[in-house]
């Protein structure tokens, strides 16, 4: 009889197995898996720029507006 801690140790067992098989398994793909993280990488880097200058595009047009109300104030305060 096995004298397994339930389920703990089964449990324990089970995804010891499960990694190991899964090391093997993925062992040739690593070389092909390596350089499509890289180019993957690197469209998240553009996906986050763009949504960067996007933002600071939205936010320039909306205040942009009330900085030059501003800047007009100010000139014609001096001007005068």
């Amino acid at each position: 009889m096995n004298s397994w801690n339930w389920p703990g140790e089964l449990l324990t067992r089970i995804t010891s197995t499960y990694l190991s098989l899964r090391e093997v398994a993925c062992r040739p793909l690593d070389r092909g898996l390596s350089r499509r993280e890289e180019g993957q990488g690197m469209v998240e880097y553009a996906l986050i720029l763009v949504l960067i200058a996007v933002v600071v595009l939205l936010i320039l047009t909306t205040l942009g507006k009330q900085v030059k109300n501003v800047f007009s104030n100010i000139s014609s305060t001096i001007g005068t």
